[in-house]
Order: C-alpha cells, then sequence, then structure tokens
C-alpha cells in the first residue's frame, strides 16, 4: 500500500501535466461516410448562380482544444472529380480553359497558422495550389462540434468560406464581370486517430 501510494505520487505531476495542457489530436477526414464536402458557386453571366463540387478529396486535421493556434490541415483534391451537375459543361470546367486536370491533376491546400475566436469562428490562413500556381489564402471558419460517433469512434467538425480571384490562378477565360471570382464552401468532419499518442502535423 505504502509503495503503491509512493508512486502515484511520483507520477502526480506528470498526469497533472497532461490533464491541464491537453495533448493534440490528429483527425482523418471522413470523405468515405459523406460526411464533409468542398463545393463552390460562381455568378452565370450575371444572371443566376452556377453551383457544384468536387467529389473526390482527402485529408487531416490537427487541433488541441488547449492550443487552437496550433491546428493545422493539410487538404488534396482530385480536380477531374469537379461535378456541376451537367456532364458537357464539366468536360469544359476540365479542359485547358479552366482546371486544365490532364496538367494539373491535383489541387491542395495546407495551412500555416490558425486563430480561433471566443465565439467559436476563427481564421485559417495557408496555401493554396491550384493549375500549379501556389497563392495564400484565408478562410472563415467555424467550429461546429466534436464528440463520439455510434461507432466507437470520436468526431470533430469545422465548416469554412473562402473567395478565390479566378485570374489568380491562371484561369482568365472572360465569363462576365461578374464571374472574376469563386465561393468556396467547405464541411470537414473529422475521425481522430484512434493510435493518437500525441501531437503531429499532416504531411
Amino acid at each position: 500500500m505504502k509503495r503503491n501510494f509512493s508512486v502515484f505520487l511520483s507520477l502526480f505531476p506528470v498526469l497533472l501535466f497532461y490533464a491541464q495542457s491537453g495533448i493534440a489530436s490528429s483527425y482523418v477526414i471522413d470523405t468515405d461516410g459523406g460526411h464533409a464536402f468542398i463545393q463552390f458557386r460562381i455568378s452565370h453571366l450575371g444572371y443566376s448562380v452556377l453551383a457544384g463540387r468536387f467529389n473526390k478529396f482527402s485529408g487531416e486535421f490537427v487541433y488541441d482544444t488547449s492550443n487552437p493556434s496550433k491546428a493545422s490541415v493539410s487538404v488534396l483534391v482530385e480536380t477531374a472529380s469537379i461535378d456541376s451537375n451537367h456532364a458537357e459543361r464539366d468536360k469544359h470546367l476540365r479542359d485547358d480553359d479552366f482546371l486544365a486536370v490532364k496538367q494539373f491533376p491535383e489541387a491542395r491546400f495546407v495551412s500555416s497558422s490558425y486563430l480561433e475566436r471566443q465565439d467559436g469562428t476563427g481564421l485559417l490562413k495557408g496555401n493554396l495550389t491550384l493549375r500549379g500556381v501556389t497563392r495564400p489564402i484565408e478562410i472563415e471558419v467555424e467550429h461546429v462540434g466534436a464528440g463520439s460517433d455510434p461507432w466507437g469512434g470520436y468526431r470533430r467538425g469545422f465548416t469554412g468560406k473562402t473567395r478565390l480571384v479566378l485570374a489568380d490562378f491562371g484561369i482568365t477565360k472572360y465569363l462576365g464581370d461578374t464571374a472574376k471570382e469563386m465561393e468556396l464552401i467547405l464541411g470537414i468532419e473529422g475521425i481522430r486517430n484512434k493510435s493518437q499518442r500525441g501531437s503531429r502535423k499532416p504531411r
């Protein structure tokens, strides 16, 4: 009994440290379960709005509730998976006028910083590579929530919005004065890595 108490006293500072500081957790974005999306909206000739999505993407993120500023995220998008619900238009969007998917089959976002506000919103900064061009972008983020799922896992979700100037990424096809920018709408739900032992950043 005396020995057990001595062991507890020796471990107490370590246990207290982890209880107070928390450990950053890594999450894999749940694209297989259909719980994440990347959508876009752009003006159509100034008369209406064209909406679509990318059907194939993957990624992961790290988040620490005790230190959200250490959050990081990496997402890879297969550009040929663009889907505007119109086969002929999608074929055009994949060609050299727009995404040039044969030459640039992937787009990638890698975060550089995250500032979370007290109301659960935040500003995510990072670099987006599209059509071989890398530019810094900012994404307005909302932390939706986190908790256990019915299958024994633990999930965390965010939404985000940003706007891209198409010409910044070499997309100069004229679609009218109101179609120079595209809005991206993001929904990200991640499943926590069960083998998580500490903090790490996505590759």
